[in-house]
């Protein structure tokens, strides 16, 4: 039942692994992200290098964000323009977040760095989701609305060269996405994830873009910025192990489809609210992680 990875190089279960990748799929499907904020740190927690985990997880979310970017269009759910703008920053992002990567590993802090990144990112999104999901959910058991979430800074609406976005019910500069787009680039080279779990939320709630094309929106930038990322990694780092990666895309194009499915059934509070909570856990683990003494205080990784 153990594979080879020869670039991590040691064994693994591979049903786990597919297992691992149909969890994810289901994420992104459900959610917009890509996943890889819980495939990198489960990678991780099984024993996977951080730089192995995170170059391997962006060539899985490529093949998760193709799979729910096709069952999202077909609900014309998807904002072409919006998307090409985000991948256009994204681009970029992912070219600075190649140099950054090789630069941090040169220095032997990569890995490190991957860890302190996760824990601040993740805890800090993660509450915040939280704090509006639950105050959603107490306002509809109550009866009474819930309390109205500020959307759309001032500093966005202030951009110039505005552009009309007919699908997501815009009429803003495209700079703001393409700065988000960037952002989203440079966490998806260093950290391995697709940046949907920063996307999403920055696109409802500082570019005030329909719910409805969202998550599509997502994972159509998500699909380009990540094949980028895939592509740089292989060829500055050679940190992507394609045994993993494959593993990883049988489970997670299938996932993908169910988790697409089940958003339209489930209520957008609950959904908010579940991911959260499982952003939190993540980022509580990677926290102890960091504290805890492992097993063995010094190890060989193969050169």
């Amino acid at each position: 039942m153990d594979l080879y990875l020869p670039i991590a190089g040691l064994s693994v279960n591979w049903l786990v692994i597919i297992g691992l990748g149909g969890i994810v799929g289901i994420l992104s499907g459900m959610f917009g992200v890509g996943g890889g904020f819980l495939t990198t740190p489960l990678l991780i927690f099984y024993g996977i290098p951080p730089s192995v985990a995170v170059a391997s997880s962006a060539t899985q979310i490529t093949g998760a964000s193709v799979s729910g970017v096709l069952a999202h269009a077909k609900r014309d759910g998807v904002d072409y323009r919006m998307g090409a703008v985000l991948v256009a920053g994204g681009a970029l992002g992912s070219l600075a977040g190649g140099f950054a990567f090789r630069a941090l590993q040169a220095t032997g802090q990569i890995d490190t760095v991957v860890n302190i990144l996760y824990v601040l990112l993740l805890g800090s999104i993660g509450g915040l989701m939280a704090k509006e999901a639950i105050g959603s959910v107490w306002a509809a058991r109550a009866g009474r609305a819930p309390k109205p979430v500020k959307r759309h800074l001032k500093i966005v609406a202030a951009l110039p060269f505005r552009w009309r976005f007919y699908r997501s019910g815009l009429y803003i500069s495209p700079l703001a996405p393409a700065i988000l787009g960037f952002l989203t680039g440079l966490l998806t080279v260093l950290m391995g994830v697709g940046g949907g779990f920063v996307l999403v939320p920055a696109m409802i709630y500082l570019l005030g873009m329909s719910t409805r094309v969202v998550v599509g929106t997502s994972l159509f930038q998500i699909l380009f910025v990540t094949a980028a990322t895939t592509l740089i990694h292989a060829m500055t780092t050679q940190a992507v192990d394609i045994v993993l990666a494959v593993l990883l895309l049988i489970g997670s194009v299938t996932g993908a489809q169910i988790g697409a499915r089940l958003a339209q059934k489930l209520r957008p509070d609950h959904l908010r609210l579940a991911l959260a909570l499982i952003v939190l856990l993540v980022a509580l683990r990677m926290a102890l992680g960091l504290g805890w003494r492992p097993d063995e205080i010094y190890t060989v990784q193969p050169l």
